[in-house]
């Protein structure tokens, strides 16, 4: 298995493990597990966010479906885990997150009055570690059962740890796979100036590797992204969202963000078509940061 490592830190199997927090108020530790039916009929994820300094977890569950259906947990009161399988619950649900196989499988549960998950994402292609943050994402698999229902389909986890200021800065986050099997993957955070942002693609039965050049522009409906075009060298690739499960963040002196996050629609100049996620995070003054280099809005 092929690990991509942007980053200066080494990455290996024991970062799959819990990382030893720090002091500051905004550190935090996130498991993102993302998942789409092979041909979009249905998506969701999964994310769990810890953090020490307030002594509580956020633990977000979302599905949704092509023709509109929604379902959601969202807790943001949930006590911190305090064993290796990432334990949580809250009022009406349970979740956990066990690593089965470092770097190579894991595993999430969720039992709640409104949704029910049994899910397994199998990598696919390797494992690419981030260079401006202690971050790594995985392209996989996914099978499992939703609602009890058997799945099949594919999608990308993630694994930071450190800082992360949800009320400073917002950001354009996309993954998602093509019908030909290629996964494609590119991040960036709007901070007015350009960087090697973290992108990457695997071909259908390949191994991972690091896009460099990679850039986004993105339309807006007011407040809601239309669409976003992702350039990779050579090739652009429009993701229109298709079924969105936003989720509302107020920070602790009560600063809120919002964060748009939807299954979408991929289709390449080419004419191949693949489906995923995108995030467009929105904080506090959003539109005065520079979204995108000529096509502010």
């Amino acid at each position: 298995m092929r690990i991509v490592n942007m980053g200066e830190w080494p990455l290996d199997t024991e970062d799959e493990r819990r990382h030893e927090p720090g002091g500051e108020p905004l550190w935090n530790e996130s498991w993102y597990y993302d998942f789409v039916a092979a041909d979009g009929s249905l998506g969701g994820y999964v994310r769990l966010g810890l953090y020490p300094a307030w002594g509580r977890a956020w633990y977000w569950a979302c599905v949704v479906e092509r023709d509109g259906g929604r379902m959601a947990v969202i807790d943001h009161q949930a006590p911190l885990p305090g064993s290796e399988d990432l334990a949580v619950a809250g009022d009406g649900y349970t979740a956990s997150h066990e690593t089965t196989d470092p770097f190579k499988s894991v595993r999430v549960r969720l039992a709640s009055e409104e949704l029910s998950l049994d899910l397994e994402w199998r990598t696919a292609g390797g494992v690419y570690g981030y260079a401006i943050t202690p971050r790594y994402e995985v392209p996989c698999e996914v099978t499992g059962t939703v609602g009890g229902t058997p799945f099949h389909g594919y999608g990308e986890r993630d694994h930071s740890w450190g800082v992360r200021d949800w009320w400073s800065i917002s950001w354009l986050w996309s993954s998602g796979r093509m019908e030909d099997g290629v996964f494609v993957h590119g991040m960036r955070p709007n901070v007015g100036v350009e960087l090697e942002w973290p992108a990457f693609q695997v071909p259908d039965g390949g191994e991972l590797a690091h896009v460099a050049g990679f850039s986004a522009t993105t339309e807006f409906d007011g407040d809601r992204p239309a669409r976003s075009v992702l350039r990779f060298p050579g090739s652009a690739t429009t993701v229109r969202p298709v079924a969105f499960a936003p989720v509302t963040l107020t920070s602790p002196d009560g600063t809120v963000a919002e964060f748009p996050r939807a299954m979408c629609r991929f289709t390449a100049e080419d004419g191949r078509t693949g489906w995923g996620w995108t995030e467009w995070h929105q904080p506090p003054g959003w539109r005065e940061h520079v979204w995108d280099p000529g096509n502010r809005v």
